[in-house]
């Protein structure tokens, strides 16, 4: 009987021990993520707020990334192909705080200086504004001056619905998606989140990013310690009253 005993607080303190050890682990992880959230705010603020600088020639390309380039705020000259747009929908955006409730993006191919192209993201368009005649004082003519922030294409999530390009609707903004599509010749690793200007008519609406990238590792790593420390009572105080119990046994035995 003892022996017994003395197996099951083995296995129970063995259980314990590595149920603690994952959630320790688990709460030092997001505190890891605290700091890396922290440099990542930081970094993309410093972007979005400096002066526009110009467009890096198609030859520089090839050499940016998303770690080291995306938002960096950018202007060039450039001519939006008459006709071609592609809508990303939205229901909202962590980003513009003026963007609220669904629409769509609307994704238009521009012709640079030189003849490369690259997809702007225009800006913003309720649901009922989505095709061109209903906002035709918006369409621009001839060379535009664009200020914009450079993007790479959005991860697909697992929930992220597919995309229906028969209707020309996408759920992820991914460029090389849309340009296969409509067969424009992008060359660019990137797009271009419009800024300004403004079209007559207001839409499609561009605008300043305002970053509020959301942070809450330091509540997720209290909770997951909390969890440890809950565990850790719990196991002290199924000891304490296991030794009750055998105190009792050990009792009535004698």
């Amino acid at each position: 009987m003892a022996t017994q005993r003395r197996g099951g607080v083995v296995l129970a303190t063995l259980f314990t021990a590595a149920c603690m050890a994952i959630l320790i682990w688990l709460g030092l992880w997001q505190l890891e993520r605290k700091a890396w959230k922290e440099n990542l705010i930081a970094v993309v603020s410093s972007r979005v707020e400096r002066p526009a600088e110009p467009l890096p020639p198609r030859s520089d390309w090839g050499r940016l990334t998303a770690e080291a380039n995306e938002y960096t705020r950018v202007t060039f000259p450039a001519e939006f192909l008459d006709g071609e747009e592609a809508y990303a929908y939205t229901a909202g955006s962590s980003l513009r705080a003026d963007v609220q409730g669904q629409g769509f993006w609307v994704f238009a191919p521009a012709r640079l200086t030189g003849g490369s192209v690259v997809l702007v993201n225009r800006g913003f368009v309720p649901t009922d504004r989505k095709l061109p005649a209903s906002r035709s004082d918006g369409t621009p003519r001839g060379s535009v001056d664009i200020v914009g922030y450079l993007r790479w294409p959005e991860t697909r999530g697992m929930v992220t619905p597919k995309d229906d390009p028969a209707n020309n609707v996408w759920y992820a903004r991914d460029p090389k998606a849309m340009a296969e599509t409509h067969k424009w010749a992008l060359a660019a690793p990137f797009y271009i989140d419009q800024e300004g200007p403004v079209p007559p008519g207001g839409l499609p609406k561009p605008g300043k990013l305002d970053v509020k990238m959301p942070n809450n590792h330091w509540q997720y790593a209290l909770t997951w310690f909390g969890l440890a420390a809950s565990l850790a009572g719990v196991y002290i105080a199924w000891l304490l009253a296991r030794r009750r119990k055998r105190d009792v046994f050990d009792h009535i035995e004698r």
